[in-house]
């Protein structure tokens, strides 16, 4: 008997900061988003996230050092990694495989998380799809252990009124085998033909694989610059109680934003390489 597909939504969004977590966690803050305290985890990365709903975002970075995360020194600042939700590991690694989809075997690791009566340890087990088969970045699963100590009321509150995540956008110049992958993953009826490529239905959000000018129809120049790579992740769409609540954020952090398409976008060179997106 075949073993069960994931069903894809999505568990979390990360943005590279490399070695400068300090300033990408100032960026952050200006934009809006409330923060949680620096975790560090035991693979040797470390990070802050704005939690929202039932996702949320990740920045992550490696201290001066460090040696054993050398992929976040290799990519550029900006999205880099888009985090499916899963409930066992060990049945996803098997469900993809069998699917033909590249991945690692699944890993565990926690984090130490600070609340106010005490230290106690977040953790996690993911499943990688193998480096390389997304040219664009990391795609990967995560099941929490401790689902308690990342989604708390004390972090999910946001100046700029972020809920959620809405959408995410990879440009390629082929949008086609990209989509091919996701399929293997999570199965026909999950990808969808739009104009400029392919769309993946991720719970009530989604992921768009389109070309370059699909993407600048969604972001308009805020894109960051492609610096000769055929694919890349362009950025996100959130989703915010009020459009004013968020341009009163931005203004009061100092953040440029331009309205287009019926959302606010601020550039990717304002917001540490990823284009941001905000709809109500």
């Amino acid at each position: 008997m075949s073993l069960v597909l994931p069903v894809p939504t999505f568990d979390h969004v990360v943005v590279n900061a490399r070695d400068r977590l300090d300033d990408a966690a100032d960026t952050y803050r200006r934009l809006g988003f409330t923060l949680t305290p620096r975790g560090y985890h035991t693979l040797g990365s470390m990070n802050h996230l704005a939690i929202f709903g039932t996702d949320y975002l990740e920045l992550i970075a490696v201290p001066p050092g460090e040696t054993r995360r050398p992929e976040v020194m290799a990519a550029p600042n900006g999205l880099n990694g888009l985090v499916f939700a899963m409930e066992d590991a060990a049945g996803t690694e098997a469900a993809l495989r069998e699917a033909g989809v590249p991945v690692s075997p699944f890993m565990q690791f926690s984090r130490p998380v600070e609340l106010a009566n005490g230290s106690e340890d977040a953790a996690f087990r993911t499943v990688h799809l193998e480096p390389g088969s997304v040219p664009a970045g990391r795609v990967y699963f995560c099941q929490h252990l401790t689902r308690r100590l990342v989604w708390r009321d004390e972090w999910r509150h946001h100046a700029n009124g972020t809920v959620g995540v809405a959408g995410a956008v990879i440009a390629a110049a082929d949008p086609q085998p990209l989509a091919a992958l996701f399929r293997r993953m999570f199965g026909d009826d999950a990808v969808h033909p739009v104009a400029g490529g392919h769309r993946v239905v991720v719970g009530l959000a989604h992921l768009d694989l389109v070309t370059e000018a699909a993407a600048r129809d969604v972001f308009g120049t805020a894109l960051p610059d492609a610096a000769g790579r055929e694919s890349f992740m362009v950025g996100l769409i959130l989703r915010t109680t009020s459009l004013d609540r968020a341009a009163a954020a931005f203004k009061a952090g100092g953040i440029d934003a331009a309205s287009h398409a019926g959302r606010l976008v601020v550039p990717a060179e304002a917001a540490f390489g990823a284009a941001l997106a905000f709809q109500a």
